[in-house]
Parts: C-alpha cells; structure tokens; sequence
C-alpha cells in the first residue's frame, strides 16, 4: 500500500483516523488500532519501523513501473492518440484506467466491503442478511440490514459499498 493510499483506523467500533496512510499510520500506531486500506478493505500491517520519520524527498523522476511493450493500432488510431494531452501513452493509461474502474468497479467495491464488514462487523447481529444483501446487489435491503450497527461501522461499510450514509 503506497503512503497517499486512504484507508481508516478503527479502535475497537470507532473511527479514530482517516485519510492516507501516511497520516494514519502514526494515530494507528500510537492508540493500538487496526488498519483498513479503503480500496481494498484489507488490513494494513504498520511495522512501526517504517513510521519513526518520514521518508526524505527523492530527487529525479518517481519510479513508476512502467513496462515498454509494442502496440500495433491504425495510422487514424495513432493519429488521434498523437493529438490527446499528454501524448500517446498518457491518453493509453488514461484509457485503460477509465475502463478498469468501469468494468471491475461495483465487484471491487463490494469485495472489499466485504472484506472490512467481516473484520470489523462478522459478530454483529444481521451480518449474514447484510453480506447476502450486498451480494445480490440490494443497497438499500444492506444499508436497512447496517442500520443498527455502531455509527463508525455502519458509515464504513455504507461507504465503501456506495450508499449514501
């Protein structure tokens, strides 16, 4: 998990920080708390080596991952790629990302919800009908199942389900 990433710290049923892990980390450290990667509802193991000081500012360009590989498109394609912000490859990532979030998104959404509801609320009474709630695709059949639930819990896993709070 990469320090801007969100994710929120749960002491026992309550929030106690949010926000990216470079700011949680320490809150979470110091209080004993757990530690939820919004994105993927997993939790995040803080070695406390790791947050004694900030990391010094790099120089040079970020490593970013990038792998080279050839891309055969037409002279149109290659044209109108060649005319987008940013230039072929920026508009290629911008793409593959847009249809990444549009494909995968909700299956995403709801198996990290999953994952966190199970963490934080798998003893709660009603967890199993919200669980089946969620899977069938019935937010507002979850979000009445969540209702009860303690006001830190509920708002999370409404959340990271997509229903409004």
């Amino acid at each position: 998990m990469e320090q801007d990433d969100a994710c929120t710290a749960f002491l026992g049923l309550e929030i106690v920080a949010e926000g990216p892990l470079a700011q949680v980390a320490p809150v979470a450290l110091a209080k004993g708390a757990l530690v939820f990667d919004d994105r993927t509802g997993r939790v995040v193991d803080l070695d406390p080596r790791d947050w004694v000081a900030p990391p010094p500012p790099r120089r040079g360009r970020p490593k970013l991952g990038v792998v080279a590989r050839e891309v055969t498109l037409l002279k149109r394609h290659w044209d109108w790629l060649g005319s987008q912000p940013g230039g072929a490859s920026a508009t290629i990532r911008r793409l593959v990302e847009a249809a990444r979030a549009d494909e995968g998104g909700a299956a995403e959404r709801r198996d990290a919800c999953w994952r966190a509801m199970n963490a934080l609320a798998g003893d709660l009474p009603g967890f199993e009908e919200a669980s089946r709630a969620l899977y069938a695709g019935d937010l507002a059949g979850f979000a009445a199942r969540v209702e009860d639930w303690p006001e830190g819990i509920r708002g999370y896993v409404r959340r990271m389900a997509g229903v409004g709070a």
